[in-house]
């Protein structure tokens, strides 16, 4: 009786879920980080307790056949719906279908050569290795594609690790006591069923959790980038210059302004589309070109800024040179304008300095070069003015 009312409550959990996952889906509209497939996972789970609570126990029916196949068809849905989450493109239904049908004529197969037991048995040792096999994708993931949600990653990795345990361990009963093992009101099914209520419980609202997170910094990087250029803007420039001098041996920054030379003028000639082109090739040939771990931002118009987060001055100087020959080096090419586009940048650079808050001080510093830069010629590389402290 005791069981029974778990396995109730567990299709309630699961089928509420599905519904709340199905509903979150269709409100992400284009993104639907994989919610509707967690749908899809829960709803087969669902169902596949729902038919065991009608098949009253073990048996071999149509009704058995589909209990077991959605049973291992939920963690399938489950697991593509990770993937989905983290940004891989994967298909639903032609891999549900396609290990629903194989693992259907597989249970015939077992069932008429080797007996009920052995299908019981398939069972739980096909869902221990299926969530093995989570448990090992979870772990690849916290070294690679998931560090920012190591926390939550490992959390996964617990939760999930028990039940292959448990599915492991029921595999071995059914091996050694046959179908007994798996009567309803038995102390191992009832703990088994007391994990998966629990976890039926604790699993939907973390994967809602995840999404929340995964969104608010999707809306905190929106508001840390330019729109056209997809650089970090001010604010952005700012946040992560704070990150870099709160690290241990943080070494010293140098800040460099670039700006387009001209730009006005390519605006009237050609028009502001041919322009906001201008600026997002500007863009990719300084992403491309900066080491790795400097800062490349856009603080508007044409002017655009590099911080350079390691190296000395010499090393800085011949960074902005650079940049500078590769802009000039890298013709534009625009449908509708006859001659490819040409354009320069002239970069003014700061002295270094060791703090977030003197930032404003290190632009007006590089801004200070850049001016004498135009009004040196342009299409060059400006250093600041040394700074006097008088005693």
């Amino acid at each position: 009786m005791v069981a029974t009312v778990l396995v109730g409550m567990l299709c309630a959990h699961l089928l509420c879920f599905a519904v709340m996952f199905l509903l979150i889906s269709k409100r992400l509209h284009g993104k639907k980080m994989g919610m509707d497939y967690f749908a899809m996972g829960n709803l087969l789970l669902g169902l596949a307790y729902v038919l065991q609570l009608l098949e009253g126990g073990p048996a071999w029916s149509l009704m058995s056949v589909v209990n077991h196949t959605f049973s291992l068809a939920s963690p399938v849905a489950y697991w593509l719906g990770a993937m989905r989450f983290f940004g891989y493109s994967v298909p639903l239904w032609h891999p549900l279908l396609i290990f629903s049908v194989s693992y259907g004529a597989a249970q015939v197969l077992v069932q008429w050569s080797l007996g009920p037991v052995a299908r019981y048995a398939m069972l739980s040792g096909m869902s221990a290795l299926l969530f093995f096999v989570m448990v090992m994708t979870v772990i690849y993931g916290i070294r690679t594609f998931a560090r920012d949600l190591y926390g939550e990653m490992v959390f996964f990795a617990v939760l999930i690790s028990g039940i292959c345990v448990l599915n492991a361990l029921k595999f071995m009963k059914l091996l050694e006591g046959g179908l007994d093992a798996l009567q309803m009101d038995g102390t191992f099914q009832k703990v088994f069923y007391i994990y998966m209520s629990s976890l039926a419980t604790v699993l939907p609202p973390s994967i809602i959790w995840l999404v929340l997170r995964r969104l608010t910094d999707e809306l905190r990087n929106i508001a840390a980038r330019d729109p056209m250029t997809q650089l970090f803007n001010r604010r952005g420039l700012t946040d992560a210059l704070k990150q870099h001098f709160n690290a241990r041996e943080a070494t010293p920054a140098y800040l460099l302004i670039v700006d387009v030379d001209h730009f006005k003028r390519i605006n009237d000639t050609h028009g502001h589309q041919v322009g906001d082109t201008v600026l997002c090739h500007v863009a990719e040939v300084l992403g491309a070109t900066v080491r790795r771990g400097d800062l490349v931002g856009r603080i508007g118009g044409e002017e655009f800024v590099v911080i350079c987060l390691e190296g000395d001055l010499a090393g800085v100087m011949q960074l902005a040179e650079r940049l500078r020959v590769a802009i000039e080096a890298q013709a534009l090419r625009i449908s509708g304008v006859a001659q490819p586009l040409l354009c320069t940048i002239t970069v003014g650079v700061s002295h270094a300095f060791a703090r977030a808050e003197d930032l404003e001080e290190a632009m007006q510093q590089a801004d200070a070069a850049l001016y004498c830069g135009k009004a040196g010629g342009r299409n060059r590389v400006e250093l600041a003015q040394p700074v006097y402290n008088p005693a």
